[in-house]
Order: structure tokens, then sequence, then C-alpha cells
């Protein structure tokens, strides 16, 4: 199902400066099962630019940022046409990002009024090339994905839970990341390939469209090519002292923007196929015990989990360590809770 979604933004006194009708394009494969409410979003955005934002006459061809993300949603989608899942997934092509995020706004916002329960949302910005520039340096072997730490929604009631469980390094945008990197591990390994986790919301002095997402409270992260070249970037078309300015189709690494596009594609089948995660995972403190004890709730709606494995890592280590498999909704494990973070996941 393709839907083109209408707006018209309003003069802002920053990068709109008329009334601007704008469309997000959006492709839903409707979820199989009626109990299954989870929605997952993959987008690129449509627009491009040059030195000068506000120049709406000169040749901005974006080959880069961002026709390389809409590539990569457009291959997903051809990919994942006829094919069927318990949830839902949408694969988006948003406007107006140069001019402020507009498009995914937009469409955050509306998520969040329709009572979309997205759980995962992939923006794909940049993706397309594997030479930076200043200094120069070629990476065809890894492709980044930054995710945001404390959720920007995060309550005070919430700031407290995670001052007591200094667990500020697992948000649920931040656990999508990894997610990611596992799903490559998986599936896009080959040559040695590999996503990098950045622990940060975005590079520095610049945005994307998962932010909207994050600031409605859902779980976004973005992808990003290792090594950006400026001069390929928000540049008006030009050559000087040698060097040509741009963002020309020839500048991108074709061979690099397909494994972006598999990447996307294991992690949004990999959950998509997956039952949704537990609820309401506690860690019991109650008794004074060198062990730990944890329960959770089964997920509402969708495919029953099979089990669920309980992972851990030390307060002091990025990544899961030791997995420990269990049937039921309880677990008692035969180390401190003290000296680790824990978290549970559906299979």
């Amino acid at each position: 199902v393709v839907e083109i979604d209408t707006f018209l933004m309003k003069p802002d006194g920053k990068r709109v400066d008329k009334l601007t009708p704008m469309a997000n394009v959006l492709a839903t494969i409707p979820g199989t099962d009626p109990t299954d409410k989870r929605v997952l979003l993959m987008s690129g955005h449509l627009d491009s630019r040059v030195t000068d934002v506000m120049n709406r006459t000169a040749d901005a061809p974006g080959a880069n940022d961002d026709a390389s993300g809409v590539a990569a949603v457009l291959e997903v989608a051809r990919v994942l046409a006829g094919q069927k899942f318990p949830c839902t997934i949408k694969l988006v092509a948003v406007q107006g990002e140069e001019q402020g995020l507009l498009g995914a706004d937009h469409l955050a916002r509306r998520a969040k009024r329709e009572g979309w329960q997205v759980v995962a949302m992939l923006n794909n910005d940049i993706v397309g090339n594997s030479h930076g520039y200043d200094p120069e340096i070629t990476d065809s072997l890894h492709l980044r994905v930054f995710s945001e730490g404390v959720p920007a929604t995060e309550t005070p009631e919430q700031a407290r839970a995670r001052r007591v469980l200094s667990n500020e390094n697992d948000a649920s945008s931040r656990q999508l990341a990894r997610y990611a990197q596992a799903a490559a591990q998986r599936y896009v390994n080959a040559g040695g390939y590999a996503v990098l986790l950045e622990y940060r919301p975005d590079r520095f002095l610049r945005g994307g469209d998962h932010t909207p997402f994050n600031q409605q409270g859902y779980p976004a992260v973005r992808f990003t090519e290792t090594n950006e070249n400026f001069n390929h970037q928000h540049q008006d078309l030009r050559t000087e002292n040698g060097i040509e300015y741009g963002d020309k189709p020839e500048f991108v690494d074709y061979r690099y923007l397909r494994r972006t596009a598999q990447v996307n594609l294991a992690t949004l089948a990999s959950l998509a196929l997956a039952p949704a995660a537990p609820l309401k995972v506690e860690v019991l403190t109650a008794k004074l015990t060198n062990r730990t004890e944890l329960r959770w709730q089964a997920p509402q709606g969708g495919p029953a989990p099979a089990g669920y494995v309980v992972l851990a890592r030390e307060t002091s280590a990025p990544q899961w360590q030791q997995r420990f498999p269990v049937s039921g909704t309880t677990a008692d494990l035969a180390i401190s809770k003290d000296n680790y973070i824990f978290g549970v996941v559906s299979v």
C-alpha cells in the first residue's frame, strides 16, 4: 500500500520563507497478525541542497545526501514486497530534511497522534560513500549507527530509576542500535564488514530525521557512512583549485550502498519475524544476596515467545557478554546483581 502524505508548511522565519506544499511517500506492508500492533520504519529523505540552503533554483543532485538513503529504502521495499510478517513495516521517503527535519517531524507527530506503536525507526542519511576527505581515507567495511543514550522524553521518575540502575547506556534507541549491529554480524559480515556503534544521538553540528521520532518517545537511530566527504555535501557544483565540489552520482560507492541496504533489511526482517519484547522487566532487590532474581511479563499481542534469553554484562562493559536461556518469565542467576546490567529478550 503506497500513500502520499501531503501537508503545508507555513513560513517559520528560518528555512521556510513562504507557504510551501510538501509530501512524504509511504509504502506499507501490513502485518498479518491483528494482535501484533508493532510498527517498524525505515526512511531516507527526498530533498537536497547546495551551499545556500535557501537557494531553490540551483542544480542540487543530492546523490549521496540523500538519494543514497532513498535508494536503500526502495531496494528494501522491492525485496520485501509480497513477504508476510506478523507486524507492520513502513518504508518512507520524507521531505524537507534540509529545511529542518520537516517531513520527519510531520510523520512522527502523525504516528503519535494516531497511536502507532513504533518499536524501531531506521534513518538512512548519507549512506553511500566510502571515501572521506580531510583526511583522505577509504573505508568500505564499516557503517556507523548513532543512537541517543538518555531518552529525549525521559520523565523525572524514569530519571530516578536510571540513576538507581545506572542504565544510562540502555535506552530503547541504544538497544535498537545494538540489535542492528548484531543483525549485521550475523547476515552482512563478508570480508569483515561491520556496523560501528556511536554512542551519540548524531554527529556534531548536524541533525537527522530520527530526531523527531526520539522527541516523540520512539526508538530511532541513524545510519551514516564512516568517513564523510564534505566537499560533496551541501555544495554548489563547481571546481576550485583542482577540487570538484558537489553531490554527484559518480561519487557514490554503489557496492557500499548495497551493504547499507542489506543491514537495514536484516534488521527489519529479524525484528519483524521475532516476537515482541517482554514487558515490565524487573530486578528484584529485596534480598541481601549475591544472586540475581528477575521477573517480567510476556508481550501482549503478536506471536507468543518460545522462550526468553537473559542477557548480562559487567557494569563497565558496553556490550552484552553472557546469555542465559529460560522458558518462563522469571530467572534466578548465580551472579551478583551488583556487578552486572541485565536485559531480557523474547525468542
